[in-house]
């Protein structure tokens, strides 16, 4: 069977207030054009479909839209919820999702409704367990309504997902092709920078080997960065088909097409998506930046190295004058001085003086404001206006 992976679309996400729903819908409709030529038969998106547990109604249309185009070719599709979503939101659709023909998974219910079962048009069997992601809070009642009586709340999470694969595991078949779909960190996994931290870290990651060597693929999502986890079995994060943030800008946006059958190991192929926005950062003196080669389609990020004065923003302003992000980052100065004899018998004035030189911003007029409000603060009431 084919499968084309992809995950961590966060429909509705923006940059520095700038709206990418436009871009979003070209991209979904490149991954709807690769299914139709690649002709999966099943589609699977491996979490994080919203970038905010409340998305906008604009972003929700652009969910669905692309979840019914991609069923519109024929392949079956498969969605779990991610850290991002909102579950029982998702779960509110799964009415909508089930008359569309779409496996929806937004939360954790009992185990048999985890398993998806099915099979190609050319009728190859295959099973499917779908674990929607779940919080360290939640691990402990996960394993209670999947009815396991080791499930003991001093355990660690790394555990309780063990004790979640290995019960949906037990559906798989000897004669089937067995997949997995999660969104969860697997260790030896890279992160692509547009994560949320507080779940990558070392309290939520499982390592490779909750997974039975009888899985044919795992399809993950949650890490951004398109890569292969090493294992029992073959296990890979697509990677997003956007880019989130600048941390990413180095990746290539694309989804993944996995081959495979019940007694073949799993081949994948990288399509790239051409229609994501690339990010793109120049560092440099104004000097320098104005002779800097940009990317017109790439949202920009500059790093200005040069001591802070009066109008550089603007002069930066005028050569990139649709940049997303723009940072004053002067050279660093330093002494080796111990900082406590550096302030002895030294007026505010001479160390604000000191601050300004040895933060690179030389600019006289910002000593002179300091100079006046510092005389306002000294001065008691009514001695002056």
């Amino acid at each position: 069977m084919r499968i084309l992976h992809t995950s961590d679309w966060h429909v509705g996400v923006s940059l520095k207030g700038r709206a990418r729903l436009d871009e979003q819908r070209r991209v979904f409709s490149e991954i709807v054009d690769v299914a139709r030529e690649k002709k999966p038969d099943l589609v699977i998106v491996a979490g994080d479909l919203y970038d905010s547990a409340s998305p906008s109604s604009a972003a929700q249309k652009v969910l669905t839209s692309a979840l019914s185009a991609l069923r519109s070719t024929g392949a079956e599709v498969v969605a779990v919820a991610g850290n991002h979503d909102n579950g029982p939101g998702l779960e509110a659709l799964r009415t909508w999702a089930h008359a569309a023909g779409i496996h929806l998974r937004g939360r954790i219910t009992s185990a048999d409704d985890h398993i998806i079962a099915s099979q190609t048009a050319s009728g190859e069997e295959w099973v499917l367990a779908a674990l929607p992601f779940v919080s360290q809070r939640y691990a402990v009642r996960a394993a209670e309504m999947f009815e396991l009586s080791a499930a003991e709340t001093e355990s660690g999470y790394a555990d309780h997902l063990r004790r979640l694969v290995v019960r949906l595991s037990q559906s798989f078949r000897d004669d089937a092709v067995n997949l997995f779909t999660g969104h969860l960190t697997v260790v030896g996994g890279t992160t692509g920078g547009g994560e949320r931290e507080v779940h990558t870290v070392a309290d939520y990651a499982v390592p490779a080997s909750i997974f039975p060597s009888s899985t044919s693929y795992v399809a993950l999502g949650h890490l951004h960065k398109a890569q292969t986890i090493s294992g029992p079995c073959p296990i890979r994060y697509s990677g997003g088909p956007v880019m989130v943030n600048f941390g990413e800008e180095s990746y290539r946006p694309s989804v993944s097409i996995v081959d495979v059958t019940a007694d073949t190991p799993a081949k994948v192929e990288t399509v790239d998506i051409d229609a994501a926005v690339p990010f793109q950062t120049v560092r440099g003196t104004v000097d320098k930046l104005r002779e800097a080669t940009v990317d017109d389609k790439a949202f920009l990020r500059v790093f200005v190295e040069e001591p802070a004065r009066a109008g550089l923003r603007g002069e930066v302003a005028e050569l990139f004058p649709d940049a997303a992000q723009v940072h004053i980052q002067p050279p660093v100065t330093g002494t080796d001085e111990p900082p406590a004899s550096r302030r002895l018998g030294r007026s505010p004035a001479e160390l604000f003086s000191t601050y300004l030189d040895e933060s690179g911003h030389d600019d006289p007029a910002v000593l002179e404001l300091f100079n006046e409000l510092y005389a306002d603060a000294q001065t008691n009431p009514g001695e002056d206006d």
